[in-house]
């Protein structure tokens, strides 16, 4: 079954899911919401279609180290160019965090400017040790569920049995999210 992913604010895109990558996107290291935005219009440089894009999220820290500062998140899908693979895809997803001031990890999930995961791509699934898709705890992530389901709440990630919007209803409480 092909699920048709439409966004949520008055446009017409109907593009099926087989054909879009999905990225997470979250900073919470310098001015987030300039970094978040622009990361938006350069993730459409991309696409060759318009990006769908979810509103953009305050999320508590989830496993950073402490005193970390609370996060912007978003997500976006995109059509990837013609010849993407998700390996390539991803190179340009890790050049773009560089090009914003990401440095080399010295601490895991230590603050930082721009975070950038690739989610899904289409229907591929991958487990290498620069890459497993669909992304291994994105249906566990209200940061990432949250805004995900703006933008394609009846996705069913590959391997998953639940909708984006049943994923999220199961998680339990205690993440905040707060759409800005």
């Amino acid at each position: 079954m092909k699920i048709t992913v439409r966004p949520a604010k008055n446009s017409a895109l109907r593009t099926p899911r087989s054909a879009l990558a999905f990225v997470a996107l979250g900073s919470n290291l310098g001015d987030s919401r300039r970094i978040l935005l622009d990361a938006l219009v350069r993730l459409q440089n991309l696409s060759d279609q318009p990006i769908l894009k979810s509103s953009l999220w305050q999320t508590t820290p989830v496993a950073c180290p402490p005193g970390s500062p609370k996060f912007l998140n978003a997500v976006a899908a995109l059509v990837p160019q013609s010849g993407e693979t998700p390996a390539s895809l991803l190179k340009k997803l890790r050049d773009l965090e560089n090009e914003f001031g990401r440095s080399p990890k010295k601490v895991f999930n230590e603050p930082r400017p721009l975070d950038l995961d690739l989610i899904a791509f289409g229907d591929e699934r991958c487990d290498s040790p620069e890459l497993i898709l669909p992304h291994p705890r994105a249906h566990l992530r209200r940061f990432v569920l949250q805004p995900l389901s703006e933008i394609a709440p009846e996705l069913i990630l590959s391997g998953q049995g639940q909708t984006v919007s049943e994923l999220l209803v199961l998680l339990p409480a205690g993440e905040s999210v707060t759409r800005i």
